[in-house]
């Protein structure tokens, strides 16, 4: 049987400790250090924090098991302040004194970093799903969150199957991750028999979405996709409410957090947003992929107070691939950990990675969810409940 969890003796973070010593010129007293860039301040401070919290966590689980490779883990953080030129600032501080990168949620910034990353061969795991990362491939660039092409397909086929044949789309043109998902809805409707009636593109700085609402009211439209990360997700969903406009509104994976439903609060009710598998853990049956994500909702819920949102999700699995692959190289050498993360087939919170040498993504539409909100918690939708059970069933 092909191995995509550690062993009974090695179970994911746990057992990291069980690799051996080699591979450090430090030798075995130094920390391995992992760099972590993400927004801490700026328009995406709320996406940055929570997968600060979560590769916090993880890191944290490591060290209380032995560390890796009988050496501590040590996160050394940085601050890209939402703007891709404080991203490349704070890779060139770190980039000495780091073993392996994690970051940045923005996806303007990922893309900034990445050239230097693949320049100095530093293994890199990217929280931003923009496509163009691994399209086409770096060696040393993986990305962690399911790319802006497999949420534009997991929707169509959700669309497809509710029978929904005319669609609206809003997208940020500001916005590499809503750009990349824009087009990649674009390409990708004809497959499945759905045609795009309002092409509407907006600015992160936009404030007001009533002409959107008038165009897509005007149309034939059955539902409104809207791409966007950030204030532009509560602002739109806000105004869409006030507007009175009937047609469905569904908001994709930058909205599955409570960082978006708090403001929203009551007029959440009933919108249709996706999410990571993890994000709907409670609602999947017991299997191994629950398992991975109970590992870490529970400490983090107990933690910080709230469920871990679609962006924690996003810097644990990180973590988890990381240490993976430390632990499967025995030894911190880029070289190596970049060849183990190619070999890679884990289950994470994010669900089943299967990296290869053309595939730095590692994950498919299958682990995504399509939810509605109910009392002020993401559920999966009945289809997405169906897709869900089968896809974890079939992981034992």
């Amino acid at each position: 049987m092909r191995r995509f969890l550690p062993s009974l003796v090695c179970l994911l973070l746990a057992a990291t400790a069980c690799g051996g010593g080699g591979g450090s010129s430090g030798g075995q007293a130094d920390p391995i250090k992992v760099g972590l860039i993400v927004s801490l301040t700026g328009n995406y401070t709320p996406l940055g924090s929570e997968d600060k919290k979560a590769v916090e966590l993880a890191v944290e689980q490591v060290n209380a098991q032995g560390g890796l490779l009988g050496r501590k883990v040590e996160l050394i953080t940085r601050d890209d302040k939402t703007a891709p030129d404080q991203g490349i600032v704070a890779y060139n501080q770190i980039k000495g004194e780091i073993d392996a990168l994690i970051g940045p949620v923005f996806s303007n910034s990922a893309l900034a970093v990445e050239p230097l990353a693949q320049r100095d061969m530093m293994p890199y795991l990217s929280l931003a799903p923009a496509q163009e990362q691994v399209e086409p491939i770096k060696s040393y660039i993986f990305v962690t969150p399911a790319l802006s092409s497999m949420y534009a397909e997991r929707y169509l086929q959700y669309i497809q199957a509710e029978g929904i044949k005319t669609i609206a789309v809003a997208w940020d043109s500001k916005s590499a991750y809503s750009v990349s998902g824009h087009k990649s809805m674009v390409e990708l409707a004809p497959k499945y028999g759905v045609t795009i009636a309002v092409d509407e593109p907006y600015e992160t700085t936009t404030s007001d979405f009533s002409a959107m609402f008038t165009h897509v009211r005007d149309s034939k439209a059955e539902a409104l996709v809207f791409w966007g990360s950030g204030a532009p997700g509560v602002t739109a969903a806000k105004q869409y409410v006030a507007s009175g406009l009937k047609t469905p509104l569904f908001l994709t994976a930058s909205q599955a957090s409570k960082l978006w439903l708090e403001p929203m609060g009551a007029q959440a009710e009933g919108m249709t947003v996706q999410s990571a598998i993890g994000v709907v853990g409670d609602h999947l049956p017991d299997g191994k992929q629950k398992q991975v994500i109970d590992q870490m909702a529970t400490p983090y819920e107990q933690k910080h107070g709230y469920p871990p949102p679609q962006f924690a999700q996003d810097g644990y699995s990180a973590s988890l691939l990381l240490f993976e692959a430390i632990r499967k190289a025995n030894s911190t050498d880029k070289a190596k950990v970049q060849k183990a993360l190619e070999a890679m087939d884990l289950i994470t919170p994010n669900g089943r990675f299967r990296y290869s040498a053309t595939d730095h993504s590692g994950l498919s539409p299958e682990y995504i969810s399509v939810n509605t909100v109910q009392n002020g918690q993401f559920v999966p939708t009945e289809w997405a409940k169906e897709q869900l059970t089968k896809t974890v069933n079939a992981q034992g």
